[in-house]
């Protein structure tokens, strides 16, 4: 089945794509599929996502025909120590996506993928999740907010597209993000790091703002975000020295 409101999504740039209309979590379905041996370049689609989850144990849902969420099988080539960078790649995909689709889009590091046209609040969330066995992967998870009204979304700080005025079908919107990501996922596997670098920084408002980092112990880091590593951390310049983080919850600060 390859339709998502009668359109149809079969194929899209190098994806072998499967649509359903409803699930409980597009990641759980396909890591399932990828450990029966689910070839890489695979994708799943729904229109609807009960119990999707996001990053430090958040849950992501979707409310039926407003949202789009998807999946993706990749099977990198690149050293395993790299698959770290795949969350920031699939961030600067989508954010790419949404800019051809009418929208200014920027990213906060990690992933999260903000619109500026609505004072910075999130319009997609990204999970990606190492799934073992004999040819080891990455299922990465996409939920992107499409026509919500503000009072349809389920947190304050988040948008939509039809928000900051751009009118597009979620066909549209898979459609969009499924070309985009397999550029720069294909670029990244064959050339590392250096070929997207320049491109996520460009796009990442966290470089070069004061932030503070929640660490999933509870404590926190203040400081300046100056760099990306070449793993994917956060280089963060604070008044005892740079320290880099592979994960923390980023808040961005206000210059007072």
């Amino acid at each position: 089945m390859g339709a998502l409101d009668a359109v149809d999504l079969t194929s899209v740039g190098p994806w072998a794509v499967a649509v359903v209309e409803a699930t409980g979590s597009t990641n759980a379905d396909l890591a399932e599929q990828a450990r029966a041996g689910a070839p890489a370049w695979t994708a799943l689609v729904a229109g609807e996502q009960t119990a999707g989850r996001g990053r430090l144990t958040r849950t992501w849902s979707s409310p039926p025909g407003t949202s789009i969420s998807l999946s993706v099988l990749v099977r990198p080539a690149r050293p395993v120590n790299e698959w770290g960078l795949l969350p920031l790649i699939t961030g600067l995909g989508v954010a790419r996506a949404i800019e051809a689709l009418g929208a200014p889009a920027v990213l906060k590091w990690p992933n999260d993928v903000l619109l500026p046209g609505d004072d910075e609040r999130k319009v997609c969330g990204i999970l990606a999740e190492l799934v073992g066995g004999p040819t080891p992967g990455v299922v990465v998870g996409m939920g992107v907010n499409v026509s919500q009204a503000r009072d349809e979304l389920p947190v304050e700080t988040a948008t939509s597209l039809r928000l900051v005025g751009v009118s597009v079908t979620r066909p549209e919107v898979a459609a969009a993000v499924l070309e985009q990501l397999g550029e720069v996922y294909g670029q990244w596997d064959r050339y590392g790091w250096a070929a997207v670098k320049d491109s996520y920084e460009s796009a990442c408002v966290t470089l070069g703002r004061t932030v503070r980092v929640e660490l999933p112990d509870g404590t926190g880091v203040l400081g300046t975000a100056a760099s990306i590593t070449p793993d994917g951390r956060l280089l963060v310049r604070t008044t005892s020295g740079d320290r880099a983080f592979a994960a923390g919850d980023v808040h961005h600060l206000r210059s007072i």
